[in-house]
This record gives structure tokens, sequence and C-alpha cells, in this order.
């Protein structure tokens, strides 16, 4: 238990990079956004630094994305997710 416990951030870390990258966004851009150096939120996506969840929230708030999606990241969820609030999005104007 201990050994997934462990890895688990590590995931997380690794989903946020996912995210990121589908955004095209840099990270010196999230890292500016979040108020923090490109080297800290570098960290972050490295898993070298554990985040509180303030700071989860903060990065899917900037990443347009619900903080599970960090968490339980599914490419084929997301790429739903992201399709369907483009058509809600659109239904609105």
């Amino acid at each position: 238990m201990k050994e997934t416990l462990e890895l688990k951030p590590k995931l997380v870390a690794g989903n946020i990079r996912k995210v990121r990258e589908f955004r095209h966004y840099t990270q010196d851009y999230l890292a500016a956004k979040l108020g923090i150096s490109q080297n800290a939120y570098s960290k972050i996506e490295l898993g070298y630094s554990k985040i509180t969840l303030d700071r989860l929230f903060q990065i899917a708030d900037v990443l347009e994305v619900e903080v599970i999606q960090l968490i339980a990241f599914q490419a084929s969820d997301f790429m739903r997710s992201t399709a369907n609030s483009k058509s809600n999005s659109s239904l609105a104007v």
C-alpha cells in the first residue's frame, strides 16, 4: 500500500504535464499564472515537489479542467469533455 501511495503524486504530476502539453501551454506560462518560477513549476511536473490542494485547484483552473481529471486522467475522457465544453460554449453564443 505504501508503494501505491508513493506512486500517486507522480501520476498526478504526469497528468498535469499531459494536459498542459495538450493545451500547448509552456511551463513558463503556467508558472506565471501560478505566480511561481518556471523551475518551481518544473519540479511540480517532475513530482519532486509536493503540492497542496490549493495549488492543485489553481493548476486545474489554469488548465481549464476539473481537479478529478488531473487525479484520474484518461485521455479519452479528457477529449470527450473538451469536445463537450466546446460544443456547449458554441451553443451559448
